[in-house]
């Protein structure tokens, strides 16, 4: 059973969250809905949940305000918002989860799937990048955060030579020579890393990081060969996108 705590200051929402939490998650329990986020801080110190659905866009106290509250996180973390180009951006960084509204079935068993799913909690480091970014709103950010078996591994984005998919999960193969599995979909990534100017995909199967690349060899798609030799095939849509880069 997953113990849930909602927290959004308009009340139709938490009505059709809960909902659809009964109608398509039905072993989540929802524990209490709370209509700010200082009831909200209450409820969680009182009922200790699984995961807490947390609105962004609040009177008085933001989602984000609330976490900087909290002494430790000890619970898993699905904001909800309506569409907030940045805070988005600043949450896929984090590699934390949000819904948007109003919220599509689909994506609200995806992310409970994941919570299942998770063996770990997310770490304090991704919510203090969260808020780091929210507080200080630089574009542009050293490091992510890359859900894996064990937890969650930050990486320094420039690191990143390519990103390659195998099914649900991507391999981030790192200018190092190290490999890190992310229990993530090469999908989800592309949204991670889309912040980053050097990043574009080339397939439908790979990323690159393009000041990685050493030569492009033309063909129908062609391909790159990246500074540890290795090949990546081009896509013939996104030749051209790729060509624009360089």
């Amino acid at each position: 059973m997953i113990n849930a705590v909602l927290i959004d200051d308009e009340m139709h929402c938490l009505d059709t969250l809960a909902m659809q939490l009964a109608e398509h998650c039905p072993d989540v329990q929802i524990l209490e809905q709370c209509r700010s986020a200082k009831a909200g801080l209450e409820a969680i110190s009182r009922l200790h949940p699984t995961v807490v659905f947390l609105d962004i866009e609040m009177p008085h106290m933001t989602g984000f305000q609330m976490l900087e509250q909290l002494n430790d996180i000890t619970f898993a973390v699905i904001f909800t918002t309506s569409y907030d180009q940045y805070a988005i951006r600043a949450i896929h960084f984090s590699a934390l989860d949000y819904l948007l509204k109003p919220i599509n079935p689909a994506d609200l068993i995806n992310a409970i799937n994941k919570i299942r799913n998770q063996k770990s909690l997310p770490i304090a480091e991704q919510f203090q990048m969260l808020l780091q970014q929210i507080k200080t709103g630089r574009n542009e950010i050293s490091k992510i955060a890359v859900p894996t078996s064990e937890g969650f591994e930050l990486i320094n984005a420039n690191q990143v030579m390519r990103c390659e998919a195998d099914d649900s999960y991507t391999h981030f193969h790192l200018n190092n020579k190290n490999r890190v599995v992310a229990c993530r979909t090469l999908k989800d990534v592309e949204r991670q890393l889309q912040q980053f100017s050097y990043f574009i995909r080339v397939h439908h199967s790979h990323i690159i990081n393009i000041n990685e690349v050493t030569k492009y060899i033309r063909g129908e798609g062609g391909y790159v060969i990246m500074s540890d030799g290795t090949t990546v095939s081009v896509s013939r849509s996104r030749k051209d996108a790729l060509i624009k880069r360089f």
